[in-house]
């Protein structure tokens, strides 16, 4: 007897050893798990944005306050519908932290391009404490500044055309000299110099870097023009090119010599330009005449002409070529699209179908009149007349079958691969396996597949809407950007 409760008081210890190793284990276990729990949310926390981070703390804070701004009743319903049997506060969390997060971005965002804009608005600000506003140099040019007078009672508003300070009389004739010494390096232009001049000048009002109005004249008009166009020079030029300078109350005239030079061409150039002036006559005294003949001769040799139109037809044929090309090539993705689509449709409805089957199936009725019931209701709404729903069609397709002689497991077996989808092939399977081995659980077995059915239906619809919720970033980003522009183009304008 002492043998036997010895025997057992050391299997009693070992076996409380053995719980005691196991309970251990867990314990440890646990332990890792909260360590690599605590490092994989150590290691987001340091990846995730600084206004993620700020938008987490201000949520927390709120929460502590009771704050109503994150507390919202048609949020928590509308959550608790989208997201069914998911952790309701951690999706109310996540999606308040990533509303606050986009919130400061756009804050942040605006505040530096406020900060841009009250920075280039300070540097229009001229008016200084003393009530004095600097005019600049001749280089700033006419201003134009807007002013308020407050005479305490009420204030009033003026614009005014504040010019730059007036040079002295010293300080205009330094000008002048180096102006006077530069100008005609500025006009030659692409001429090597105005002694050897072939092509047009550079005569302008205004020069950069200096206050001076130039009013430009030729002696020569025929062949140099104000505007410092040259024209059809035979022979070499000499013109002289007026300048009438003025600034303030000062006024220059100047004289340049130009020599203008008829431009080197080659044999073949002066043969064209001849044939060209031999044309230009020819026309001028045919225009008394109904028909204007062109010449047949030039110095004693023949010339053939032809005429040279605006032909579009090679453009045409090689724009219609590539365009059947495309359509010829666009059209298979287009039928893949096609197909794509109808592959989307028959999954949107086979929950539908598979909650019918079970429906009628559980009344008492058979597969077969389960297809044909379903197919009739399909025809009587319409429905065939439209081809909106394939998986009907392919239902209606099937009883047709049925009704002409196939025997109802091959038409199973035609139903799952015509529609291409592994959900129905998987329902034809079972279909068809009922029908081979007399199964009994065929109700239960489509009873699961209903349920399947409608989780993967609920799984792609949340998929779809958080696409959706994706897309409608772009369009969000275009109107902060828009928005943007317009309050910081007025700003940068008037820099």
């Amino acid at each position: 007897m002492r043998t036997g409760k010895k025997e057992r008081e050391e299997g009693q210890r070992e076996e409380a050893k053995k719980t005691q190793k196991k309970e251990t284990k867990k314990e440890q276990k646990k332990e890792q798990k909260k360590g690599l729990k605590k490092e994989q949310n150590r290691k987001r926390d340091k990846g995730e944005s600084p206004f993620r981070r700020a938008a987490m703390f201000l949520y927390k804070q709120a929460c502590v306050r009771k704050l109503p701004l994150f507390a919202s009743r048609q949020v928590e319903s509308d959550l608790v519908q989208l997201h069914p049997g998911e952790n309701i506060p951690w999706i109310r969390t996540e999606y308040y932290v990533k509303k606050l997060s986009l919130t400061l971005v756009i804050l942040f965002v605006g505040f530096l391009f406020g900060a841009a804009a009250k920075a280039a608005a300070g540097k229009d600000l001229l008016l200084q404490e003393d009530g004095g506003i600097p005019r600049g140099n001749y280089l700033d040019g006419e201003r134009e500044i807007q002013v308020t007078a407050d005479l305490g009672d009420y204030s009033q508003e003026f614009t005014v055309n504040l010019h730059p300070r007036l040079l002295t009389d010293e300080e205009l004739e330094t000008l002048w000299k180096e102006f006077e010494d530069r100008l005609p390096e500025w006009i030659k232009g692409e001429n090597e110099n105005l002694q050897r001049v072939t092509e047009d000048l550079v005569l302008q009002e205004s020069y950069d870097g200096f206050p001076f109005q130039v009013e430009w004249e030729s002696d020569r008009p025929d062949v140099l023009g104000s505007d410092g166009a040259v024209g059809a020079v035979t022979e070499q030029t000499e013109t002289d090119l007026r300048a009438k300078i003025s600034c303030q109350d000062f006024i220059e005239e100047m004289c340049i010599r130009v020599t203008l030079v008829p431009p080197q061409m080659t044999p073949r150039e002066r043969q064209r330009r001849t044939l060209e002036e031999y044309l230009t006559v020819s026309e001028e005294q045919g225009r008394g005449e109904d028909t204007w003949f062109l010449p047949g001769q030039w110095e004693d040799r023949p010339i053939s002409w032809s005429q040279k139109v605006k032909d579009n037809s090679i453009l045409l044929w090689i724009a219609a070529l590539v365009v059947a090309v495309l359509v010829y090539l666009l059209s298979d993705r287009d039928l893949h699209q096609k197909l794509e689509k109808r592959k989307k449709s028959l999954q949107r409805e086979y929950p539908d179908v598979v909650h019918r089957l079970t429906l009628y199936v559980g009344a008492g009725m058979t597969v077969r009149s389960a297809f044909l019931k379903i197919a009739s209701d399909y025809e009587k709404k319409g429905g065939g007349m439209t081809g909106a729903h394939p998986a009907y069609e392919e239902m209606v397709y099937t009883c047709r079958e049925l009704k002409a002689g196939v025997s109802e497991g091959a038409a199973y077996e035609h139903f799952g691969r015509r529609t291409g989808r592994q959900e129905y092939v998987r329902l034809s399977a079972l279909l068809v396996q009922n029908l081979k081995r007399g199964s009994s659980t065929l109700l239960e077995r489509l009873r699961e597949e209903a349920e399947k059915a409608g989780e993967e239906k609920l799984m792609q619809s949340r998929r779809l809407g958080e696409e959706a919720g994706t897309k409608l970033l772009i369009p969000m980003v275009i109107m902060l950007a828009v928005v943007m522009v317009m309050i910081m183009a007025p700003a940068f304008s008037t820099m």
